[in-house]
């Protein structure tokens, strides 16, 4: 039997990088009705975005983490996913992961940094569920702007998810994907 979690807090993800909110930017819950085509076809639904953004793009995709934090037993990381066809970023995200709640050689290729945590997760046939929790409207502040390569303001939009392993709720995420 699955343990249900409450949704994941969009503002304690982004305090774990930003002392500053208004460098993130600000963030307003959305319908999933009031998103744009792309946007809902990359956001709304109950997979991993690595193989969303990586279908949608025609390209595998890369990951750059940007920041990392550890907290007790919690794993913390800010990156990007690049499409490895030309490095543009595809996807902003914060991640927030239970060491506990993945098994230690799982853990090891995370903590390696090297591979998107979707892909790890699939390759090791880790049993996941991916549950959507929120949709968001994001107005970017001016660190979400350079990460994503947009003037300061722009409007793009993400989700806020979980990732069950193994029945526990173990991986918390801010999605945001950019206009490329």
């Amino acid at each position: 039997m699955e343990n249900q979690a409450p949704p994941p807090d969009p503002k304690a993800l982004v305090e774990l990088f930003y002392s500053d909110k208004n460098l993130f930017g600000t963030y307003v819950e959305q319908a999933e009705c009031d998103l744009t085509e792309t946007s809902r076809r990359l956001l709304s639904h109950n997979h991993h975005m690595t193989v969303t953004v990586e279908e949608y793009h025609g390209s595998l995709v890369d990951v750059k983490v940007l920041e990392t934090r550890t907290d007790d037993r919690f794993y913390s990381r800010k990156i990007l996913l690049t499409r490895q066809s030309d490095d543009r970023v595809v996807q902003f995200g914060i991640v927030r992961l239970d060491l506990e709640s993945i098994d230690v050689p799982v853990r090891d290729q995370i903590l390696n940094q090297q591979t998107p945590l979707g892909r790890i997760l699939i390759q090791n046939n880790v049993l996941r569920r991916v549950e959507l929790s929120s949709l968001w409207k994001i107005t970017t502040g001016e660190d979400l702007s350079t990460c994503c390569d947009v003037p300061v303001g722009h409007g793009l939009f993400g989700r806020t998810a979980w990732i069950y392993c193994n029945g526990k709720p173990a991986v918390e995420l801010l999605e945001v994907v950019t206009d490329s």
